[in-house]
C-alpha cells in the first residue's frame, strides 16, 4: 500500500471546524487572540476610548435639539439659534473626526494582528514534517492563512469593539430617556421586546445561512480550483459541456444559498420598520397626548415633568439612536462568531505539534558524506512498515543506486535521511554521528534534491536557481548553467535569466525544468547528492544533456541515485534492490547481472527486451 493511501485508511472523521458554536464569545479563544494585540495596546485603548465617547457624545445631538427648540426657535430668540446651530455644527465636526479616527484604529488593529498571525502561522507551516501534509489538504491550509485570518481582522473593525460601542450606545439612550421621562419612556418603547425576539430569532436564522454560504462557495472554489487545473484533461477528451452542466449545479446551490440569507434579510428589516414606526406612533400619540393635558395636570400635581414639543423631537431622535445598532447587532454577533470560528481554525494548524524535533546541536566546518543505514525500521502510521530492517552504506564520495518496483521504499529512504519523516527503529549517520544530532537546517543545507516532479515557482528563472538567496550571484548561476548545458536555451528566452516561468514552470518542457532543478542543485554546492527519478520524465536528447550533468554534477560528492532506468545507474559503486521496504540484492550491475533469476536481472530483461535492445 502507497504512503498517501495508508493515511487516508488511518483517518479518522474529525468535527466539521465550520460548525459556528453557541457561544457568541469565546473567551479563552479570545484570549489567545487578545495575545496577538498586546504589541499594539495603545491603538487598542484609543479605539476603546474613542469608542466610549462615540457612544456618549451620541447623546449631545438629541439634547441640543430639544434645547435649540423649546428654549430659541419657539421663544423667537434669533441669536440663541444661531449660537445653538453653531454648537451643533462643531459637535458634528468633532463626532466625525472621532468617528474616522475610531474606524482607522480598529481597522489598522484588526490588519496588524492578521499579518503577525499571518507570519506566525507560515511559519509554524513551514516547519511542518511532510507527514503532516500527506493528509492535509492544501486548500485548507490556505484557506487558514488568508480567508480565516480576515476574519480575525472582522473581530476588531465590525465584531467585538464595534459591538462594545452599540451596546453602550443602547444603554446610554435607554437611561437618558428613563431620566428625562420615564413614562414616555415606557410607552414608546413597549415594542422593543419584539424586536429583540425578531433580532435573535434573525441572528440564529443568518447564522445557519452563512454557514451554507460558506460551505457552498468552498465548494465552488474547489470544483474551479480542481477543473481549471485540469482543463487539458477536459479538453482533450471534450468534457466541457458536461463539466458545464456539472458548474451550473454547483453555481445554483452557492447562488440558492446566497437567497436564502437575503430573504433573512429582506424579513428582518421591514420587522425592524414596523416596530420603529409602532415606537414612533406611541411616542407621538402619547407625547401629544400629555401636551395637551399638561396644564391640567401641572394644577393637581405640583411636581408634574412637563412635556414639550422639544421634548418630542429628542425622543424622536433618540429612537433612531437606538434602532440604528439594533438593526446591525445581530449582524456583528455573527461576524464576531466568525472571527472566532477562524481564530479557533488557526489555532488549531498553530497547535499541531508534528515540528521535526531540532534538539540536534552538531555542525561540523564540513562533511564527508558516509552515509549508513543501520537495522533501519519506518513506517507511515503504525506497523505498516515501509523500510524493514535496512542495513546500508555509502562511502564518501561514492554513488548507491536504489531500484525496485513502485511503492518498495525507495523514496522513504531518501525523505528520512533528511529528515521529513522520523525513523521507528534503528539509526541514520552520517560521518559516524546520528543525523538526529546535527542541527536540522544545518543538515538538509548539505543535501541536495533532484525529483522527478520539478517544482519551479512563478518568478524568474535565476531566482528559481538560488531560490532567492542573495548570497549566490548571479555568476555563479551563469556557471552553473554552463557546466549543465542549460546556459544556450536560457539565453534563447525572452529576458533570459530574467524570464518568468509562471506558475509550476508552466512556460517551459518538462526537461528544461529538470535542468533548472540541476542547476539549483550545483550553486548550492551540497556535499550529499539525491536524486530521485531525475531523467524519468525527460527525451532522450534531454536524457544525455542531463546524464552529463549529473555526472559533473556527481564527482567529489556522495550520491544516491533512484532511478527507473537501469542504463542511468549502470555505473554505481553499488546497487541495492528493494522489494516491499526489504533488500533484496546488492552489487554492482555486473554482480546483480549474473544473479540468475535475480531481482535486478529480471528488472533488466523486461526494460531492454521491451525496448528491443541488445544487453551490454
Amino acid at each position: 500500500m502507497g504512503k498517501q493511501e495508508q493515511n487516508n485508511s488511518n483517518k479518522k472523521p474529525s468535527k466539521n471546524s465550520s460548525q459556528v458554536t453557541g457561544k457568541a464569545i469565546d473567551w479563552q479563544l479570545l484570549k489567545r487572540v487578545m495575545h496577538y494585540v498586546k504589541p499594539y495596546n495603545t491603538i487598542f485603548i484609543l479605539s476603546i476610548f474613542l469608542t466610549v465617547f462615540l457612544a456618549a457624545s451620541a447623546l449631545i445631538q438629541p439634547i441640543l435639539m430639544q434645547k435649540t427648540l423649546d428654549d430659541y426657535i419657539l421663544k423667537d430668540n434669533y441669536h440663541g439659534l444661531i449660537f445653538m446651530v453653531e454648537l451643533m455644527i462643531g459637535q458634528l465636526i468633532i463626532q466625525t473626526a472621532a468617528q474616522y479616527f475610531q474606524t482607522f484604529f480598529t481597522n489598522t488593529l484588526g490588519q496588524s494582528v492578521i499579518r503577525d498571525l499571518r507570519i506566525a502561522i507560515f511559519n509554524h507551516i513551514t516547519s511542518l514534517r511532510l507527514k503532516y501534509f500527506d493528509r492535509t489538504p492544501i486548500g485548507m491550509l490556505i484557506t487558514r492563512t488568508v480567508s480565516d485570518l480576515e476574519t480575525i481582522a472582522d473581530i476588531f473593525s465590525e465584531g467585538l469593539i464595534s459591538i462594545m460601542g452599540d451596546m453602550l450606545l443602547l444603554i446610554a439612550v435607554i437611561s437618558y430617556m428613563l431620566f428625562r421621562d420615564w413614562r414616555l419612556t415606557l410607552i414608546t418603547l413597549t415594542p422593543l421586546p419584539f424586536l429583540l425576539l425578531a433580532t435573535y430569532i434573525f441572528k440564529e436564522a443568518i447564522k445557519s445561512s452563512f454557514q451554507e454560504v460558506r460551505t457552498q462557495v468552498a465548494r465552488l472554489n474547489t470544483f474551479l480550483a480542481e477543473h481549471i487545473s485540469g482543463m487539458s484533461i477536459i479538453q482533450y477528451f471534450s468534457r466541457e459541456d458536461q463539466e458545464m452542466r456539472k458548474f451550473k449545479e454547483v453555481n445554483s446551490k452557492y447562488r440558492d444559498a446566497n437567497i436564502r440569507s437575503n430573504l433573512y434579510y429582506s424579513i428582518f428589516f421591514p420587522v425592524v420598520e414596523i416596530l420603529f414606526a409602532v415606537c414612533m406612533s406611541l411616542l407621538v400619540w402619547y407625547g401629544c397626548k400629555r401636551i395637551l393635558t399638561d396644564e391640567q395636570l401641572k394644577s393637581i400635581t405640583a411636581n408634574y415633568h412637563e412635556i414639550t414639543p422639544g421634548v418630542i423631537l429628542e425622543f424622536i431622535l433618540c429612537l433612531n439612536l437606538l434602532f440604528r445598532p439594533i438593526r446591525q447587532l445581530a449582524d456583528k454577533f455573527n461576524t464576531l462568531q466568525m472571527g472566532m470560528v477562524g481564530a479557533d481554525r488557526i489555532f488549531k494548524v498553530l497547535d499541531t505539534n508534528e515540528v521535526a524535533v531540532n534538539s540536534g546541536i552538531v555542525k561540523p566546518a564540513q562533511l564527508s558524506g558516509v552515509i549508513e543505514f543501520k537495522d533501519v525500521w519506518f513506517a507511515y502510521n503504525d506497523e505498516n512498515w515501509v523500510l524493514k530492517n535496512i542495513n546500508l552504506e555509502v562511502g564518501a564520495g561514492k554513488t548507491l543506486a536504489l531500484v525496485g518496483a513502485t511503492g518498495a521504499g525507495k523514496s522513504s529512504t531518501i525523505n528520512i535521511l533528511n529528515r521529513f519523516y522520523e525513523i521507528s527503529k534503528g539509526k541514520v549517520t552520517i560521518d559516524g554521528i546520528d543525523i538526529r544530532d546535527y542541527d536540522v537546517n544545518y543538515l538538509r543545507s548539505h543535501i541536495a534534491t533532484v525529483i522527478q516532479d520539478v517544482f519551479l515557482f512563478t518568478d524568474t528563472i535565476a531566482n528559481n536557481i538560488s531560490l532567492n538567496n542573495k548570497e549566490i550571484t548571479r555568476e555563479q548561476i551563469i556557471k552553473a548553467a554552463k557546466e549543465v548545458g542549460a546556459h544556450e536555451f536560457i539565453e534563447r528566452l525572452p529576458g533570459g535569466y530574467d524570464y518568468n516561468v509562471m506558475e509550476r514552470g508552466a512556460t517551459l518542457s518538462a526537461g528544461q525544468a529538470q535542468l533548472i532543478s540541476f542547476i539549483r542543485a550545483m550553486v548550492y554546492n551540497p556535499t550529499i547528492l539525491v536524486l530521485d527519478e531525475a531523467t524519468s520524465s525527460v527525451d532522450t536528447e534531454t536524457e544525455i544533456l542531463i546524464q552529463n550533468a549529473i555526472n559533473k554534477l556527481m564527482q567529489g560528492r556522495t550520491s544516491i541515485v533512484i532511478a527507473h532506468r537501469l542504463s542511468t545507474i549502470q555505473n554505481a559503486d553499488k546497487i541495492i534492490v528493494l522489494d516491499h521496504g526489504e533488500i533484496m540484492e546488492t552489487g554492482t550491475h555486473q554482480e546483480l547481472l549474473r544473479i540468475e533469476n535475480g531481482y535486478y536481472r529480471k528488472l533488466y530483461d523486461l526494460q531492454f527486451n521491451s525496448a528491443g535492445l541488445s544487453k551490454a
